[in-house]
């Protein structure tokens, strides 16, 4: 499952330390937890993201900020699922 995701943070709960990711290409949410993340993430973020099997299922873990330059390179190595 190390294949890298693209998706919108949906919810995160910095009290809490958890939220959910949205997939771009299957629309599933994805439980994430603080454990999980490389940044700092807030709700709208863009991320990327790997998925692992966590205690209740599967979960969004290495999760990055996505940035304007990582965008370019998304596109220019031919990634068609990626939405804007």
């Amino acid at each position: 499952m190390n294949t890298k995701h693209i998706g919108v943070v949906k919810f995160f709960n910095v009290g809490r330390l958890y939220g959910f990711i949205t997939d771009d290409t299957t629309g599933k949410d994805y439980f994430c937890h603080n454990t999980g993340l490389s940044c700092h993430i807030k709700k709208g973020d863009r991320v990327t993201f790997e998925l692992s099997d966590g205690l209740k299922g599967i979960e969004a873990v290495n999760i990055t900020l996505i940035n304007n330059n990582d965008l370019l390179k998304i596109q220019c190595n031919g990634n068609d699922n990626y939405k804007q």
